[in-house]
């Protein structure tokens, strides 16, 4: 045992450095975002990318980030909620962009959603004049309008 007398201390201290070496390595470092480089903006062409693609959850997130600071992000919601076949939640995400964009869009799609549910007919048709009110232009909320019309037997 004398032989090995001051090798047994360097070969331990190596030994416990080692395992503290190895020790500290394993913890991975963290990413923190302390602040979205994306705009409302960018996160609604980001879902919109998503959407083309069929990844209808990643582009619902995007708009959900997008809807924080860009209320016209409701409608997109509205729209992937639809696809979705979730209409409840479809319903309110067109009610959001009305309220707080009155974009006629939102009053279309949200009569659209009435009209394919065959529910809440009447309210589909005042949604549908609105939007047409509001984009006279555009054929497919007249479209939207003359199917309701003809559903309630006007």
């Amino acid at each position: 045992m004398e032989k090995n007398g001051p090798l047994v201390p360097c070969l331990k201290s190596l030994v416990l450095a080692i395992l503290a070496l190895t020790l500290s390595c394993c913890t991975l470092p963290r990413i923190a975002i302390l602040h979205d480089p994306l705009t409302a903006e960018e996160h609604v062409n980001l879902g919109v990318s998503y959407e083309k693609r069929g990844e209808l959850d990643a582009a619902l997130e995007e708009y959900k980030e997008a809807a924080k600071q860009l209320p016209l992000a409701h409608l997109y919601m509205g729209n992937i909620y639809f696809q979705q076949k979730n209409y409840v939640l479809a319903e309110r995400a067109y009610q959001a962009a009305i309220k707080k964009t009155r974009a006629a869009e939102a009053y279309n799609n949200l009569a659209w959603l009435y009209f394919m549910t065959d529910t809440k007919m009447d309210d589909a048709e005042e949604l549908a004049t609105e939007a047409v009110r509001l984009l006279p232009e555009s054929e497919g909320f007249k479209d939207t309008l003359q199917k309701i019309r003809e559903k309630r037997g006007r």
